[in-house]
């Protein structure tokens, strides 16, 4: 081989590795340099193609020129400028676009970042955008995941089993929602705070429920759509260290830890009591049961403390009948008084039920629950009364119970796992 060729293909093996460099910066790191950009722009859409445009730029200008000392910088500048150009080039063809005279204006007279932890800020902010409460429940999920964690929407749609147009509009409508109603772009003021993190930490836990125990289709587990509200929370974490985001936190984690043993080989569901207990991850449960003692011990705790609290407890036991379910009721007693629900006396008179002497009153107070209008459409509700029957050797009810859940369940692996026990108990002489 000749020196010129040696030469031609240490130029090719440099470019290829610029391109890799590229490419794992915008994996890594473009939704930081996409909040930035919506921070100086004022718009979603424009600072969507100002990323791209940034990106397709540094391909074409690092291998010749080499890669910045900033590179993130750099890439906020080049989307800035980038989209100032298609701003200028649009007035053309229409004047008259006040929109363009106010995005103009924005992108020139803000100061460009230069340090790390202004880029956080927006982040910050990008999430409190997304998830303000002027939006609805569904499109602030979209919304989130679509711009914060950068999935894209079919990913979305196909997460949620909705038709990708669907939530396509969804989120455009949400993003017109805070053009015309002039949602602020900023972190809420300390008196805010909290209602409006309530807002965000319900988001990221709405989207981890749905990986965990997703509520319809052939799949109980949607583990991408876990991962990222895990990622989610530690970003949270990072940017706003307070005890409830700790306390989330841990909850997922310490539900995380116990994945590998709700699922069989065969994808069926695995009830707590029968689960192998080895498979359960102990780094993941060491981490959330720090950040539990970590958010209790601030004494600014709240619910999701307050259940990742349970979940340790739960951790803790070696098996299933050396559970503190004495301890789970206190928990329990506590979490009502913060934050009282149905589903959450619900779980307290499963947890009574579990303790020495209290099969009776804790089916009675389940019964009592079940009177409840909203209860008798919960096929969980139901399912706990059918099992509390069942231990109380009351298998005719059960198997009513089991049937009645059965009618209101629509997530293939748990109606198959309440056809089980059903079959169970009909074997039984």
């Amino acid at each position: 081989m000749t020196a010129g060729s040696n030469s031609k293909q240490e130029q090719h093996d440099q470019h290829d590795q610029f391109k890799q460099n590229v490419q794992d910066i915008y994996k890594s790191d473009s939704r930081r340099v996409f909040a930035t950009l919506v921070h100086l722009l004022g718009d979603f859409d424009l600072a969507e193609e100002a990323l791209h445009e940034a990106f397709k730029a540094a391909l074409e200008q690092w291998p010749e020129k080499g890669m910045p000392d900033h590179p993130h910088t750099w890439l906020v500048s080049a989307g800035r400028y980038k989209a100032i150009d298609s701003i200028r080039r649009q007035r053309r063809f229409d004047p008259l676009d006040q929109h363009i005279d106010t995005v103009e204006a924005l992108a020139d007279e803000s100061a460009l970042p230069g340090e790390a932890d202004i880029m956080e800020d927006d982040r910050l902010r990008l999430i409190f955008t997304c998830c303000h409460p002027a939006l609805a429940a569904d499109a602030q999920v979209a919304l989130t995941l679509r711009e914060v964690c950068g999935l894209t929407t079919e990913e979305i749609a196909h997460a949620f089993l909705t038709p990708a147009p669907t939530l396509a509009q969804r989120i455009v409508r949400a993003k017109a929602k805070i053009r015309d109603a002039n949602i602020p772009y900023q972190v809420p003021e300390k008196a805010d705070l909290p209602a409006r993190l309530h807002s965000v930490l319900r988001v990221i836990y709405l989207v981890f429920n749905e990986a965990y125990s997703s509520s319809a289709g052939a799949s109980a587990l949607r583990l991408d759509l876990g991962a990222e509200a895990i990622r989610l929370a530690r970003l949270l974490g990072e940017l706003l260290p307070e005890p409830e985001v700790s306390g989330l936190l841990a909850l997922m984690l310490l539900h995380e830890s116990r994945r590998p043993a709700r699922i069989d080989t065969q994808g069926e569901l695995i009830a707590l009591e029968q689960q192998d207990r080895q498979l359960w991850n102990p780094v993941l449960i060491a981490e959330g049961s720090a950040l539990v003692e970590q958010a209790l011990r601030s004494g600014r705790f709240g619910a999701y403390s307050l259940q990742a609290a349970i979940s340790a407890v739960h951790a803790e036991a070696a098996n299933y009948t050396d559970t503190d379910w004495p301890q789970i009721v206190g928990l329990y007693d506590a979490l009502l008084r913060v934050e009282a629900s149905p589903v959450i006396e619900l779980n307290r008179a499963i947890a009574l039920a579990m303790c020495s002497g209290g099969l009776k009153t804790g089916l009675q107070l389940v019964e009592s629950l079940l009177q409840n209008g909203e209860m008798q459409n919960y096929h969980l509700a139901h399912a706990a009364r059918a099992d509390l029957q069942r231990r109380s050797g009351n298998l005719q009810q059960a198997r009513l119970s089991y049937e009645q859940a059965l009618t209101l369940c629509r997530q293939e692996p748990e109606r198959r796992f309440l056809q089980n026990k059903l079959a169970e108990i009909k074997k039984i002489k």
